[in-house]
């Protein structure tokens, strides 16, 4: 018998699809390419953006060429020929989207809006929500379903400054503290096999974020893809890309020690697979969910099985599934 509350289909994970259920409405994610830049491309915090960056997060994204209603448009006509029935979130996914102007940013928003879309949901960086962002974003919070989407990556500043990702853990506690101040929706990306990083760091991100109790999480596995700075470091054998089998048990020890409430948006991420290098096994998309549900239930653990508020319950191990 399944031990885990949140659940509607035997999963042992709090899955976005249960989520929806529960909230009686379906979405889906219009991703929008704002035509921003990013600080750490343009020189403010660094050049090149992080190792694994290839311009921007836009497999899926439109041309951004076109404006946000076009945009909305096109995407509006891709979803709901295969799902009628959802409503639609902007999702401002490509480089850093409160990295502008705020006046610039209302504009993009407000059009997103007037598009009549169900929500928002704003992917950025720490480092680039100021004072007037973040009175921008309370004030959007307002008027529609917003969701402000933080790439952590790792709680690890020595993994951080290995990516170039430009700001310091703090940096980001200090963000998602006020956002969360405000009552707008968070929810943190984190990537797993980053270079240098043990296994042990990435399960110690994800109690440092259970800790914070978001929203929302978005587990993605490292992809090298051609024409990244990773790519170079993959292909002088610098870089070994994690193993299926070690990837599964990760993500099943980070489920374990976050709040059973928070939402795992993805537990592993969708590249351009016309320039993916490695891990190649990534792109069994089915096969790594099918794995991460078959292990958990042999080992009888759920997502929040080890959380506690303070960390992990005195004298309680984690359980390591082979």
């Amino acid at each position: 018998m399944n031990p885990f509350p949140y659940t509607f289909d035997n999963k042992r994970y709090h899955t976005l699809a249960y989520h929806n259920r529960v909230q009686n409405c379906k979405t889906q994610k219009a991703v929008i390419d704002a035509g921003l830049s990013c600080p750490n491309i343009d020189g403010t915090c660094g050049v090149g953006g992080c190792i694994f960056c290839d311009g921007g997060s836009g497999y899926f994204t439109q041309d951004k060429a076109f404006s946000v209603t076009e945009q909305l448009q096109a995407e509006k006509v891709r979803i709901h020929k295969k799902s009628p029935e959802s409503k639609i979130i902007a999702y401002f996914q490509t480089h850093t989207n409160t990295y502008a102007p705020v006046e610039k940013l209302r504009t993009l928003y407000e059009e997103a809006l007037a598009f009549g879309v169900y929500g928002v949901s704003i992917a950025t960086r720490p480092d680039c929500i100021g004072k007037d962002v973040l009175s921008l974003l309370k004030e959007l919070n307002g008027k529609t379903h917003l969701t402000v989407e933080l790439g952590l990556q790792s709680s690890n500043d020595e993994t951080a400054a290995r990516i170039h990702r430009g700001y310091k853990y703090e940096v980001f506690r200090e963000i998602f503290l006020r956002l969360r101040e405000n009552n707008i929706r968070v929810c943190v990306h984190i990537i797993d096999g980053l270079p240098g990083e043990t296994e042990a760091e990435m399960i110690k991100t994800a109690e440092d974020l259970a800790q914070l109790r978001p929203d929302g999480v978005k587990i993605h596995l490292l992809h090298v893809i051609r024409g990244t700075q990773l790519a170079g470091l993959y292909e002088s054998g610098a870089y070994t890309p994690m193993t299926f089998e070690d990837y599964v048990r990760v993500v099943i020890r980070q489920l374990e020690v976050l709040p059973p409430e928070t939402v795992i948006e993805r537990i592993t991420g969708d590249g351009d697979k016309t320039k993916l290098l490695a891990p190649l096994w990534s792109r069994d998309k089915i096969r790594v969910l099918g794995t991460i549900d078959h292990e958990m239930a042999v080992g009888n653990t759920w997502q929040g099985r080890l959380y506690s508020p303070n960390g992990l319950q005195k004298g309680q191990k984690m359980r390591i599934i082979e």
